[in-house]
């Protein structure tokens, strides 16, 4: 669920900043007198009550980094006790406590606080009972991050041998699930995978938009895939999307990547309503992202010919810089490759 985090002083709008930047899709809301304390991206208010009416009423969870008191006051009010009640966790500016203040749903609001505590170094507060017993799960981890499960029964697999207590072995260069789990379970971190099978662990948990080899997979494997793959595609008018999918899957199994991390393709501003690509994005069920031939020309891609000739109006060359404005990458993958039809860059989103 989406986060919203609320800071009404100097202190709290840096804290502020310190969680957006490790939180995906956050917000960062500051009292318009601190934005200059909250770096690039806050969004300003001027009024506190509007504004957590507002962000309740969207269904955003909300980290509140202010006096408790003042908190339990606004939302009152708010409560329903239905699912769409949001989850709250306060803070104070010094970060040192995050407190699972309410939990609209079953251990929301002790995950947020856990998180927070992580980013900010702050001591997190929980009273639940189930929560301190029981660790969160693994598919609760990737729901809140967007990943895609691999394979659904590997994940109660693997909850099973978190709720035993059992060692795991991960690879995340993301960082998230050792933010996520927090030292609540026996999850021991590698950098690589072929240092992760060399352990004693019982089972694994790869994140990655690799395919692995079958020959190297372990038993009790949990594979999840990020959403960071973009795909920069020009194709010409008429072209299937049966002929571009087959290109993308081509490339994808060449480079040992995974089309379940794919998060959006990119193209030139013309082919937003080309029928098969726009079928082609929703048959990978990713969004189409179209860039104008101004923005493409401010991309400096790996091909320099590209320049010359996007100026042209020359379509195919919107592969590559597409795929790196799209990623906020500046190395692609996969360098322009052409077929009959269809041009393909492939870049990596960085975060």
């Amino acid at each position: 669920m989406p986060v919203a985090i609320i800071a009404i002083t100097r202190n709290g709008a840096q804290l502020g900043n310190r969680l957006a930047g490790g939180m995906p899709d956050s917000e960062l809301h500051v009292l318009r007198m601190f934005r200059g304390a909250a770096g690039k991206g806050a969004q300003v208010f001027d009024e506190l009550g509007p504004l957590v009416d507002h962000l309740w009423q969207t269904g955003r969870d909300l980290v509140c980094i202010m006096d408790a008191t003042c908190v339990v006051r606004m939302i009152a009010p708010l409560i329903t006790g239905g699912e769409a009640d949001p989850a709250v966790v306060v803070m104070d500016d010094n970060a040192k406590f995050a407190v699972a203040l309410f939990a609209g749903q079953p251990s929301d609001a002790n995950l947020l606080a856990e998180r927070c505590g992580w980013l900010a170094g702050a001591r997190p507060v929980i009273t639940s009972a189930l929560a301190v017993n029981q660790p969160p799960s693994f598919e609760q981890l990737a729901s809140e991050q967007g990943w895609v499960i691999e394979d659904p029964k590997a994940v109660q697999l693997l909850d099973s041998l978190l709720q035993a207590d059992r060692p795991i072995a991960v690879v995340d260069s993301s960082e998230r699930v050792r933010a996520w789990f927090h030292g609540s379970a026996r999850l021991s971190f590698f950098d690589t995978i072929a240092s992760a099978l060399k352990s004693q662990a019982q089972g694994y948990l790869f994140v990655t938009n690799r395919q692995l080899p079958r020959q190297v997979m372990p038993e009790r494997l949990l594979l999840l895939r990020p959403r960071n793959l973009v795909l920069g595609i020009h194709c010409v008018g008429g072209t299937s999307a049966a002929e571009i999918e087959a290109m993308v899957q081509q490339h994808l199994k060449r480079l040992l990547l995974s089309p379940r991390s794919i998060c959006c393709i990119a193209t030139v501003e013309g082919q937003q309503d080309e029928p098969g690509l726009v079928s082609c994005a929703e048959w990978f069920g990713v969004r189409l992202d179209c860039f104008s031939y101004q923005q493409l020309l401010q991309v400096v891609p790996p091909s320099s010919p590209a320049a010359q000739a996007l100026a042209a109006d020359d379509g195919s060359a919107a592969a590559e810089p597409a795929a790196l404005l799209a990623s906020g990458n500046d190395r692609l993958l996969l360098k322009k490759t052409r077929s009959d039809n269809v041009t393909l860059a492939v870049a990596e989103r960085r975060g």
